[in-house]
């Protein structure tokens, strides 16, 4: 059964409560409590939706067990990684139930204000989510719960929690050293111990930095169908450590992309089917950039967190890209390494420097003027990208280029002993801007964005 994604999108508050949840599951957590709605939402086994996989009823007690000054709340609904939709399905479907989840996250946690980031591109998305908010507090059920849509920038890193914190504070999407549950918004105290600020009344200790709440709002989405319809209900679906149902984005070769819940525990090969498995049959995978290709031999691997770890690969935010038996892997891999390389902010100087270096010789490799050399070269580059890293796009570069060198060797070699690339077809890598009756659009401007995250003139624009 599907519950994220209603039959017909959810646009009135009044046909949100009309629902078998909209509003109950509010209801049910203030009679639990803030504690036993923790508890309950830990024992339903939820895990944050946005790539990492962490147990939300975990993430949740570890906040709300701080003595900050103030806490607060952060939805992240800045998706930004090629291959993911998910999320701007979810509020273009019902946004009233990410708005629910987090006044619940908000209740649980004791937390003073609530913030919901998306990008300032998302228009349509915005406008949906923000009547949706004036909605629900027009009817008295955000309970005296502040709540602030911030429209963010384009970059990739928006989306990264601690450099989401930097943006809801004004400033760039550059992140933090420390995480959120340890210096959260508008904390006072210092960071790296380098910089002197008068702490905020009360402060003691670093984990007193105003701890900070950052879920995804697929996460979220979730927390009022728990509450609302129990904890077994929701794990009779997907399995034992990863249950639930998943959003997710198929796109690339395939006839007919789009965003699909599914169970957890569905087969890869059968998400793939729902949106058209190639004729020339499936190469290989990528879960966005974050994680290790996937094979084709692995496409039957169940949609877990833990299925995906077993084959060294990761789900990621299930945001899947399909290649078929034509698409140059060599391309692929140049494509996501630029990505990440003009993504990266610049303030870990192996990672900005390092994603670069192997960028240029993946672009002389796959244009036929590279040697073995640059083989040598990537691989030392690799092996330091992520030093002193204060996030995890780094690590991305270092384990989807590893990984495609690993499981496409004989590509590689075609382009270095044979010149021109046997497979020539234009490949792209799928940065979505829409994604609607099947039909996928890309950001066709991507490829003028600079390093310094500005932009070239686009020699087509009128």
């Amino acid at each position: 059964m599907t519950y994220l994604l209603a039959d017909d999108p959810i646009d009135s508050l009044d046909r949100y409560l009309g629902t078998d949840t909209g509003g109950l599951g509010l209801a049910a957590a203030v009679d639990l409590g803030p504690q036993g709605t923790i508890e309950l939402i830990g024992r339903s086994g939820l895990r944050g939706r946005g790539g990492g996989g962490f147990p939300t009823g975990r993430k949740w007690a570890g906040v709300a067990s701080q003595t900050g000054t103030t806490h607060y709340v952060v939805a992240n609904g800045a998706e930004g990684e090629p291959g993911t939709f998910k999320d701007r399905e979810l509020l273009r479907h019902n946004p009233y139930q990410v708005v629910e989840g987090l006044i619940i996250a908000t209740f649980a946690t004791g937390a003073a204000e609530a913030y919901i980031c998306v990008k300032a591109s998302f228009v349509e998305e915005v406008e949906r989510l923000t009547r949706a908010i004036e909605e629900m507090q027009e009817a008295g059920i955000c309970r005296d719960c502040t709540i602030t849509v911030v429209q963010g920038p384009e970059e990739y890193l928006f989306g990264e929690e601690k450099a989401m914190l930097e943006v809801i504070e004004g400033n760039a999407p550059l992140p933090r050293l420390l995480p959120p549950y340890e210096h959260g918004l508008f904390a006072t105290a210092p960071q790296t111990g380098w910089v002197a600020k008068d702490p905020e009344p009360g402060q003691t200790g670093r984990f007193e930095s105003n701890p900070t709440l950052v879920n995804n709002i697929e996460t979220l989405a979730n927390v009022p169908h728990i509450l609302a319809r129990g904890v077994e209900w929701f794990r009779s679906m997907g399995t034992d450590d990863s249950p639930g149902n998943v959003l997710c984005t198929i796109v690339g070769d395939v006839d007919s992309p789009g965003v699909f819940e599914v169970p957890l525990g569905t087969p890869l090969r059968a998400v793939i089917d729902l949106a058209g498995t190639p004729s020339a049959g499936v190469k290989a995978v990528l879960s966005g950039v974050a994680s290790p290709v996937v094979t084709a031999e692995h496409l039957d691997v169940p949609l877990t967190y833990e299925h995906f770890q077993a084959i060294g690969s990761g789900m990621g935010a299930a945001g899947f890209m399909v290649f078929d038996d034509t698409a140059c892997m060599v391309e692929v891999t140049r494509q996501a390494s630029r990505f990440l390389w003009i993504e990266s902010c610049g303030q870990c100087p192996p990672c900005k420097t390092g994603s670069g270096e192997i960028t240029e010789r993946l672009t002389r490799i796959e244009a036929g003027a590279g040697s073995v050399r640059d083989i040598t070269e990537i691989g030392g580059w690799l092996g330091k990208v992520t030093d002193g890293a204060r996030c995890y796009l780094a690590v991305e570069e270092q384990v989807m280029v590893a990984s495609m060198l690993r499981a496409f060797p004989d590509e590689f070699d075609e382009h270095l002993t044979g010149g021109r690339c046997p497979r020539p077809r234009p490949v792209e890598l799928p940065k979505l801007v829409d994604l609607r009756d099947g039909v996928a659009t890309y950001d066709r401007r991507h490829h003028l964005k600079q390093p310094d995250w500005t932009y070239l003139p686009d020699p087509v624009a009128p």
